[in-house]
């Protein structure tokens, strides 16, 4: 058996349409030897995600198929511990108490990484005790930015973290958090940490054969593309966000990874603070 999530294109469907569709998968998958876990639906977008346990992927379609007619467009194969890390959940989310049915998760989640500056040459010059703390400074004052804005650390990268946040919007103001804080504990330490963030948001299942694959390449390289102190985003997160005066400097630039020139914002993370600062003085 192998855990398996596939990608529908259901446009037009209600949330009580796919929720129908599987209460259907869950009365015959016996017959199949599959066990449908849970789903997420995104009816902005129109698109739904299953995870099951599964003997193989066309099994798998078969239960859909004869259920209720919603075939898969993409399947892949995934682990629990990646699904549960990237999503928070792998079994169907309990109906709050008073309610009929619980909140429907999209399943769109905005990745986020951050990166130490610098890390190598700062080990070689304070040495590997010292360059330890520091990475543990960065952690701790990236992990309290993280719990206040629902973001989740999905795993430690050696001089970095790479998050995943249900709202791109929190996404968002979670970096321009982190890089204030950074600037903050740089005025009181003689030895400064200074870092650089990347981000971009999508769907579990795209066109790869990994859970979030081009959204996690896609904002990895765009941390490694910021310069010093900077915060890079993707076209998806700028229109998502928003919030267009935040964001400056469009640029084009290749990627690796990437066959065409990647669109490019950089985040004003300094005029955030100037407008909150004046927010709060009105």
């Amino acid at each position: 058996m192998a855990i398996f999530m596939d990608r529908h294109d259901l446009s037009g469907t209600t949330a009580a349409d796919v929720a129908e569709a599987h209460r259907k998968d869950l009365d015959i998958q016996d017959r199949y030897g599959v066990k449908f876990l849970t789903y997420w639906f995104d009816q902005r977008r129109g698109t739904a995600f299953c995870l099951m346990d599964a003997p193989d992927m066309e099994t798998a379609l078969c239960v859909h198929r004869e259920a209720h007619g919603f075939v898969a467009a993409e399947v892949v194969e995934v682990s629990l511990s990646a699904v549960e890390a990237f999503l928070g959940r792998i079994h169907d989310p309990e109906t709050p108490p008073g309610q009929s049915s619980a909140e429907m998760d999209a399943g769109h989640r905005a990745i986020l990484f951050t990166d130490i500056v610098g890390s190598t040459e700062m080990t070689s010059r304070l040495g590997d005790r010292m360059a330890i703390e520091l990475v543990r400074a960065h952690d701790a004052v990236v992990r309290r930015c993280l719990g206040q804005a629902s973001g989740h650390e999905v795993k430690h990268t050696g001089d970095g973290i790479m998050a995943t946040f249900v709202s791109i919007t929190a996404a968002v103001d979670c970096a321009i958090t982190i890089q204030q804080e950074f600037e903050r504990y740089n005025q009181g330490n003689p030895e400064p940490i200074h870092i650089r963030i990347g981000l971009d948001c999508g769907e579990p299942v795209e066109d790869s054969n990994d859970l979030f694959g081009s959204t996690v390449q896609l904002a990895a390289r765009l941390c490694a593309a910021a310069a010093t102190d900077q915060v890079l985003v993707s076209e998806s997160i700028f229109r998502e966000y928003g919030a267009a005066d935040l964001f400056t400097r469009a640029t084009r630039r290749r990627l690796k990874g990437f066959s065409k020139p990647v669109l490019i914002f950089q985040c004003d993370w300094t005029k955030a603070g100037v407008q909150r600062s004046s927010s709060r003085t009105a």
